[in-house]
């Protein structure tokens, strides 16, 4: 009998990827089948993903998934995408799509964060969704579009989020997914439905939202077209966690009889929180910026976002616009060779977000700061490190506080994970017991999500059951907790100012 094969696409805000899952024993096997650049656009409209580029390199993905699914006796079972949240597209009466998806750090969507909030106050739309302030929320970015161009609104049939829309292209089914609709900050977090009354209060129609399937789901057949390109049999459409963070925290490869687990998912952002059956709305969880977003399994997942490896990543984009090529173990080399606390970092200022300038971003932070500027590579990136595992650290608190009970063990789940030296410092900052693995969680996740909406996982323990019998963990112990807490006082300061 050939060994079931799930084709997972795994898009996130750098790059892009399509990997073919086996499942053979309730062990999975994972291959990378190609990797492909995910660069965002400046076109006179904004900042827009380049759409186009996505779909040739995941066509073409698939169709690499088929050769080296017949030529190791796989069968290719069903696709499914996970991606970064909240950005999305809009589809009008006759299947067209209403213009290229902007991205999320379009500077658009600042000022409509501040308009909605100006309007409805921030516990009013907190109370209706549960989800953390952040100015490229689905829903802010509707009302920027409401703002800036209606006439798409009042013409869209449907609005489908990235992994949505990409489902749509495969298999020509618009559907929204669960997972990735409750990133839009437009989903009531109790009952998993859209809000209509939050949007009617901002003045969006919301005629475009329609019921959301669950992660699991088989929305139906890959279209002929895209079959016969991709050289392969109609396969089934599956949707996975389509948020990437769901896929990644349903992979965690926690014990079912472990009950005090938090989880990092660690990547160009970076996501704490904790898997819970119920969302926290309150108006402490507002005050710390925590999230409630739907997992795998109807989990709800009550995280905070947290800016992650993106400094570490344009400080590495800076040196190259200057000349100097860095690979990211290099970096980290430099890195653990550097002064410890030299320079400390808030890594959610403002101006951070923003690509582009990164060194010239983090000198004038550390002007005003009262702080010494990095002078090279290593204290760059130290600084940017320290400063995550800090941050770390003291949102690892606020959610002990949150959920009202401590945590024991820390799962890193995800690239950053590859980051022994990041790793280190948050067993030192949190003084958790840190797991780390599976790096590749995502398109686990993904796969395996895929693979229950197919009948052959039963259910998320067993999913988890097969990621701990199939990949390799790490284990991180404190070494230096002394030296982070002492940092603690002075990092809130640096912070607060």
């Amino acid at each position: 009998m050939p060994t079931p094969g799930f084709v997972a696409f795994d898009l996130g805000a750098e790059s892009g990827r399509t990997m073919l899952a086996d499942l053979q024993h309730d062990k999975l096997f994972l291959h990378e089948i190609n990797r492909f650049p995910n660069l965002p656009q400046t076109l006179p409209s904004g900042h827009h993903w380049n759409l186009l580029e996505l779909w040739r390199h995941m066509v073409e993905g698939l169709r690499l998934a088929g050769e080296h699914a017949r030529a190791q006796d796989v069968q290719l079972v069903s696709l499914g995408v996970d991606t970064w949240g909240v950005d999305c597209g809009l589809i009008g009466q006759s299947g067209q799509l209403l213009g290229l998806p902007f991205a999320y750090r379009d500077p658009r969507h600042a000022p409509a964060m501040q308009r909605a909030i100006d309007q409805l106050g921030e516990k009013a739309i907190y109370d209706a969704t549960g989800i953390q302030f952040m100015p490229f929320n689905t829903l802010f970015q509707l009302v920027a579009q409401q703002h800036t161009e209606p006439a798409t609104l009042e013409h869209a049939r449907h609005m489908l989020n990235m992994p949505d829309l990409l489902h749509y292209f495969f298999s020509g089914v618009a559907k929204n997914e669960a997972t990735i609709a409750s990133t839009t900050q437009m989903i009531d977090p109790r009952t998993g439905v859209w809000s209509h009354d939050l949007l009617g209060r901002l003045g969006l129609n919301g005629h475009f939202l329609a019921d959301t399937v669950p992660a699991g789901s088989v929305l139906g057949r890959l279209r002929d077209e895209i079959a016969r390109e991709a050289k392969i049999e109609p396969i089934d459409v599956i949707t996975p966690g389509s948020h990437d963070t769901a896929s990644a925290v349903a992979a965690a490869p926690v014990l079912e009889d472990q009950p005090h687990w938090a989880y990092l998912s660690s990547g160009t952002w970076s996501l704490m929180g904790a898997e819970l059956d119920a969302p926290i709305v309150t108006d402490a969880a507002r005050e710390a910026g925590f999230t409630n977003e739907r997992g795998v399994a109807d989990k709800i997942r009550f995280l905070k976002n947290i800016s992650g490896l993106w400094l570490v990543q344009e400080v590495r984009r800076d040196y190259e616009r200057r000349g100097r090529t860095l690979d990211y173990a290099t970096l980290t080399e430099l890195a653990e060779q550097a002064e410890p606390f030299r320079t400390l970092l808030d890594p959610d200022h403002a101006p951070f977000a923003a690509p582009g300038d990164m060194l010239a971003k983090v000198d004038a932070f550390a002007d005003q700061t009262g702080q010494p500027r990095p002078a090279e590579p290593g204290q760059y990136v130290r600084a940017a490190l320290e400063s995550l595992a800090l941050t770390y650290g003291q949102v690892l608190r606020d959610l002990e506080s949150l959920i009202g009970r401590p945590v024991e063990v820390l799962h890193i789940v995800g690239g950053g994970g590859r980051n022994a030296l990041l790793n280190q410092m948050t067993a030192d900052a949190t003084g958790k017991r840190v797991v780390v693995g599976p790096y590749e969680a995502t398109a686990i996740g993904n796969a395996l999500t895929q693979a229950i909406g197919a009948g052959h996982v039963r259910d998320l323990p067993h999913l988890r059951a097969i990621v701990r019998r199939s990949f390799e963990l790490n284990e991180y112990d404190a070494r230096e907790p002394d030296a982070f807490a002492a940092q603690a006082e002075r990092f809130t300061q640096i912070r607060g100012s």
